[in-house]
C-alpha cells in the first residue's frame, strides 16, 4: 500500500519549494512558510501541544517564532525528511494514521490558492483512503455544527452519517472534495450540499475541522 502521508509530504515540500516562501495558502493569513513552520513544529516540538491546547499555544507561537529565523529552505529540508527518529510519528504506522490527512489537506492549501488551480485526479487507493477518513473521523470534524450532516460520496452515491439531527444538510462530492470541506476549506472545496435554505445558511457560517 502506498503510503498517503509521504507522498503528499513530498509532492507538498517540491510545491512549495517551486512557488518560494512568500505565495498565498488557503490558512488565513498564512504564507508557504507559514504553513511549513507550523508543519515542523507540529511534528518536532513538545511547543505543538499549544495546537491543541488552547491556554499553552503561547508556546507553540514561541516556537514558531524561532523556527522562522531559519531558512526556508532548511524547513523544507526539515519538513522532507519526516518525524525526528525520537518522536513517536516516526514509526510508519502512526506516521501514517497522523499524517496521510493532515499532508493531504495542507498541501491542497498551497494548491488551491494559487491562480488556476484544478482538482487534481487522484488514484484509486487514494480515493479509498480520503473516504475513509470522512468516515472515519468526520464526526470529529462537524463536531460543532448546528445541524445534522451527511458526506455523500459521489458518483458512487455512498453516504456517511456523521451528525444524526435534523435538520440535516447533504455534503456531496469525490472524497477529496468532502474532505477538505469539513476541514473548513468552504471556498476550495467543489462539493454540492443539499437541504433546506436555512439548514444550508446555518452549515455555511458554522466552525468545522480540528
Amino acid at each position: 500500500m502506498t503510503s498517503l502521508a509521504r507522498t503528499e509530504r513530498a509532492a507538498l515540500c517540491d510545491l512549495a519549494l517551486r512557488l518560494g516562501p512568500d505565495r498565498p495558502t488557503r490558512c488565513e493569513g498564512w504564507t508557504v512558510k507559514d504553513l511549513v513552520v507550523h508543519l515542523v513544529v507540529r511534528e518536532g516540538s513538545v511547543a505543538s501541544v499549544g495546537i491543541a491546547v488552547r491556554p499553552l499555544s503561547g508556546l507553540t507561537e514561541r516556537a514558531y517564532a524561532r523556527a522562522r529565523r531559519r531558512s526556508f529552505e532548511s524547513l523544507v529540508d526539515r519538513l522532507r525528511s519526516g518525524p525526528p527518529r525520537l518522536s513517536p510519528l516516526s514509526l510508519p504506522r502512526l506516521d501514517e494514521v497522523a499524517n496521510g490527512v493532515e499532508m493531504f489537506v495542507h498541501h491542497e492549501d498551497v494548491r488551491r490558492a494559487q491562480p488556476g488551480w484544478e482538482p487534481r485526479e487522484l488514484d484509486t487507493e487514494t480515493e479509498e483512503r480520503l473516504w475513509s477518513a470522512v468516515a472515519g473521523f468526520g464526526r470529529r470534524l462537524v463536531a460543532k455544527a448546528p445541524v445534522g450532516v451527511v458526506a455523500e460520496r459521489t458518483p458512487q452515491d455512498t453516504v456517511a452519517v456523521l451528525r444524526d439531527t435534523a435538520p440535516s444538510v447533504t455534503v456531496a462530492g469525490p472524497p477529496a472534495e468532502v474532505l477538505l470541506y469539513l476541514f473548513g476549506r468552504r471556498e476550495g472545496a467543489r462539493v454540492q450540499l443539499r437541504g433546506s435554505e436555512a439548514a444550508v445558511a446555518r452549515l455555511t457560517e458554522a466552525s468545522l475541522g480540528v
